[in-house]
């Protein structure tokens, strides 16, 4: 299949250590956030198990700092971070949502299943989806799938003539950011939710663990802030090739 080039304008050089002194910071910073989920669940909430009823939840927490924010921070900044890569890095970014969105749902079917588990532990029963938290999750999930799906279709099916692709490429990148934000936002509510459960009264005397949880939360959301600004920051674009529009389905 014949490619129609696209016109790019020349930009000036891009200052490549400058985001990698980022990078590095976000690196950190992303495992540093796993780490202290993990270090609040094991000394705080009593650990992980698979069948132990009372310990089942906790792996929500956890996974879902994976997945939906530091997995997806990586994501997002994967074109700007493997500049080297041309028209394999649309597939590795397909990849990397279709692997996002599995993880995702097989995580959200355990939490909604775990709900018959909820008496031994809390009573009465704390229902499913009623809290802001889980309200914006279902809505990140969701924008999550449609820019799958949206994205393999106008990017790497064969028929979508390049012009198309540049015109959908600003609605693309700013849904992208926006479900990120969102994500960022729900790991934040549900830190609170699950230290206010866990503690009910106790959280107003603000204990080791309210501490903790706060702490979580503004990480989070100081994590998130650096991810818009490093995909958002103009100097750090990356140069576009034609190459890089290949379709991921070759029609001859």
């Amino acid at each position: 299949m014949c490619i129609q080039k696209e016109n790019y304008a020349k930009k000036p050089p891009k200052t490549t250590s400058y985001y990698t002194f980022f990078y590095i910071i976000f690196q950190v910073i992303g495992l540093l956030l796993l780490y202290s989920v993990y270090s609040w669940i094991i000394h705080f909430r009593g650990g992980f198990s698979l069948t132990n009823a009372k310990l089942i939840p906790n792996w929500h927490p956890l996974f879902m700092s994976i997945v939906l924010i530091y997995l997806f921070a990586n994501a997002v900044l994967h074109y700007r971070s493997f500049r080297n890569t041309k028209q394999n890095l649309k597939n590795q970014h397909a990849i990397f949502f279709g692997c996002i969105i599995s993880i995702i749902m097989i995580a959200g079917l355990a939490t909604l299943n775990s709900y018959r588990f909820r008496p031994l532990f809390t009573n009465p029963a704390i229902p499913n989806l009623y809290s802001l938290h889980s309200w914006l999750g279902i809505i990140t999930f969701s924008m999550i799938v449609l820019q799958f799906i949206s994205g393999f279709w106008i990017y790497l099916y064969p028929k979508v003539a390049a012009q198309y692709r540049e015109m959908m490429m600003p609605y693309h990148v700013f849904f992208g950011i926006s479900s990120f934000v969102l994500a960022i936002v729900s790991g934040g509510l549900g830190f609170c939710e699950k230290i206010i459960f866990s503690l009910d009264k106790g959280y107003e005397q603000l204990p080791a663990e309210g501490i903790v949880g706060n702490c979580l939360g503004l990480l989070c959301i100081f994590y998130g802030g650096l991810v818009v600004y490093m995909v958002t920051k103009p100097e750090f674009k990356r140069d576009p090739t034609a190459t890089e529009y290949q379709p991921l389905i070759e029609q001859h």
